[in-house]
């Protein structure tokens, strides 16, 4: 296996944001809220209207068709600051003049935007005939029918335009402890030996091929959540109980239904694959963590040895040029057309991939608006996992840019399929590295892919699990940080397996899952497009050349078909568990053709 040194940070891309905006005060950042302020007074003049006009189908037509346009108007201005303010702040946690420009911008953005929550009101104030009658007599507003079928979704739910205006002026208040939780992991230091580390080094050293580095670098981890616990601990309390208000005021059953519908599933779908991959731990995760334990000549594996290689030779590294190479090559071989769209973010400064102080962990792709590009965000550090990330976000680009022709309100994709090419675009990129492996380098390949399937779909189940609990807890009053640990312990334990120790110091990791306070319940949106996506990838097998233009389409709709509609022309249907079942099962044969090999 060839080795290659780390990558240099100097040789990594930072994206440009100049041609959003060229700084906080840029002109054209006051020009873009003054042209959403005027959208929203012009679409206010048609306040009472449409109900007025129920009777006239025509009329109620051309008032839904002016309408909408002005509200994704203001939606395209007030995004593009919002997503500006966002992205730049994300590499600079530190710099308190850029937080104070985000909260700044969202509360603006929110006060502007306030004045529009009258139209999704009165829209739901109309019967479903009258929609339709007065949609089959305006093409331009039969355009935005995908839209309006969303808005309709949460039309029991509504309150009185009153208490929306009340909870949209105070949202910019309340997400300031989001922004807390985000500045305090960005602050933290990971003490390892002489060292201090930022968090997603730290959490990148936990693959470190030496057992002891890996272990100073959980013990250190552990230690600094641990000192910061009361606070992301308070977070997320805070959180959830006004999650809890506000889903008790708009008659939600549970706390996840909201995002079910926001993903236009029903509970009983995501409840199947629940239960489909819970049923399925004995036979992945328990069964591959007692093979990895054997593989490394351990009974039991520690916590941190989990995602270990398995062999203590340093792992395979990547400089930036080569993991682009292996993407855009295995795009290729899916259609030139995807190739060539990812290659425009190396060409341009779109990505950023640098890791650096006071910048976020994680990675995304940011869709901005859809007359705008994305931006992709990561940290690199030239493991192979990081491959598969920038394939993964490049995925999520290329699926963004393809929607984009819709317009912001239609190309806006719902969860469950908002993962689907990102994970796909992984896919591709696993399948190439495997063609060219042999022997010993094959059985590692398989234990990567083994693992980050594992790591997307069991252990995003496991944290809707831990979430779960965590809500129907929290019902009983403010959880402390033992008690939240105490869950975590639970719950990882269940899916983990036997064969996985969870020393002291790993009750506190719950607290780094950032999706916990910023998208509660947006973890199954993992599991859902990974196993998704193993049934698209038997389906390519199957008709390699027919395959490329219907997955185009499927991408290309963005949010206007939900999962149902846009798997159809592929014939499969996620709501039958059976659908859960069959991804499961080529993750279940990766763990036997390792076993086998072993």
């Amino acid at each position: 296996m060839t080795l290659h040194a780390k990558p240099e940070a100097s040789d990594l891309p930072e994206w440009r944001l100049d041609d959003l905006y060229a700084g906080r005060e840029d002109p054209r950042i006051e020009l873009d809220l003054e042209a959403a302020r005027q959208a929203n007074a012009d679409l206010v003049e048609l306040k009472g209207k449409l109900v007025a006009a129920r009777a006239d189908p025509r009329r109620l037509g051309a008032i839904l068709a002016r309408g909408v346009t002005l509200y994704e108007q203001a939606t395209n201005k007030l995004w593009a600051v919002g997503a500006y303010a966002s992205l730049q702040t994300s590499v600079a946690r530190e710099d308190a003049a850029w937080a104070k420009f985000e909260g700044d911008m969202r509360a603006r953005a929110s006060q502007i935007g306030a004045e529009s929550l009258f139209f999704t009101l009165e829209i739901n104030q109309l019967d479903e005939a009258e929609i339709e009658a007065a949609l089959r007599t305006n093409p331009e507003a039969a355009h935005f029918r995908p839209w309006l079928r969303r808005v309709r979704l949460v039309r029991d739910h509504e309150l009185s335009a009153e208490m929306e205006r009340l909870l949209n002026d105070r949202a910019p208040a309340l997400s300031n402890w989001s922004r807390l939780y985000d500045e305090t992991l960005s602050r933290m230091a990971v003490k390892v030996g002489r060292e201090n580390l930022t968090l997603p080094q730290a959490l990148n050293r936990l693959s470190d091929a030496d057992p002891a580095s890996r272990k100073t670098a959980a013990q250190g981890l552990a230690k600094a959540l641990e000192a910061d616990t009361p606070i992301l601990a308070l977070c997320l309390n805070t959180l959830s109980f006004e999650k809890q208000v506000e889903d008790r005021w708009r008659r939600f059953s549970n706390p996840a239904a909201s995002r079910h519908l926001a993903n236009e599933v029903d509970h009983e779908s995501v409840q199947a694959l629940e239960e489909a991959v819970v049923e399925h731990y004995p036979r992945l995760s328990h069964r591959y963590y007692a093979l990895k334990a054997k593989a490394l000549g351990r009974r039991s594996l520690d916590y941190w040895d989990r995602n270990a290689p398995l062999d203590q030779a340093q792992p395979r590294q990547y400089d930036w040029q080569e993991a682009k190479s292996l993407v855009l090559s295995s795009f290729d071989q899916l259609a030139p057309a995807f190739a060539d769209r990812a290659r425009s973010f190396f060409d341009q400064p779109w990505i950023d991939a640098r890791p650096r102080a006071g910048k976020s962990s994680g990675a995304y792709s940011h869709p901005v608006t859809a007359d705008k590009h994305p931006y992709v965000f990561m940290n690199f550090m030239g493991e192979r996992r990081d491959v598969l990330t920038l394939a993964h976000e490049l995925g999520h680009a290329v699926h963004q840019t393809l929607a984009s022709p819709l317009g912001t309100l239609l190309a806006d994709t719902p969860l469950t399929l908002a993962e689907t090419a990102s994970i796909f675009g992984e896919g591709l990129v696993f399948d190439r590295l495997l063609e060219e492996a042999k022997g010993a380098e094959r059985r590692l390949l398989l234990a990567g892919k083994i693992e980050d399937g594992l790591n997307t779909v069991v252990r995003q189940i496991a944290f809707h699990r831990f979430e779960t609990e965590f809500h129907a807890a929290r019902l009983e009053g403010e959880l402390a940080p033992d008690h939240i640990g105490g869950l975590w312990l639970k719950v990882m334990g269940e899916s983990l397996g036997p064969s996985i120790k969870l020393n002291p110091g790993y009750e506190h990791y719950w607290a780094y899952v950032s999706h916990f306070v910023h998208s509660p319940f947006y973890v199954y949106a993992y599991a859902f497009g990974d196993l998704l996506v193993e049934a698209l990838m038997e389906k390519r097998l199957e008709d390699p050349k027919g395959f490329a233009p219907r997955y185009e389409a499927l991408l290309a709709a963005g949010g206007s078909k939900t999962y149902v509609e846009a798997l159809k022309p592929f014939g499969l249907d996620p709501r039958q568990k059976a659908f859960w079942e069959r991804g499961l099962g080529r993750l279940e044969r990766l763990v036997d053709e390792f076993e086998a090999l072993g």
